[in-house]
């Protein structure tokens, strides 16, 4: 039996592959200029915009699973 957060994990991959695919068939062009631009960016802005997007993605799932 899988827990509960252990399904909720998988969703969020499952929600993260959906909106990566669709960004991907709706605008090859603007991906592959996203990606070119993320190998030119240096190391130590990458890594903050890294820790930003997974404090503000706690703070989101921390939010909506409180209890109310």
């Amino acid at each position: 039996m899988r827990s509960i957060a252990f399904a909720d994990f998988l969703i969020g991959v499952g929600v993260l592959f959906v909106i990566e695919g669709l960004m991907f068939a709706a605008s090859p062009t603007w991906m592959r200029k996203a990606m070119k631009s993320a190998i030119a960016t240096p190391d130590n802005l990458l890594r903050a915009v890294g820790i930003g997007s997974a404090v503000i993605g706690l703070i989101v799932i921390w939010a909506v699973r409180r209890p109310i």
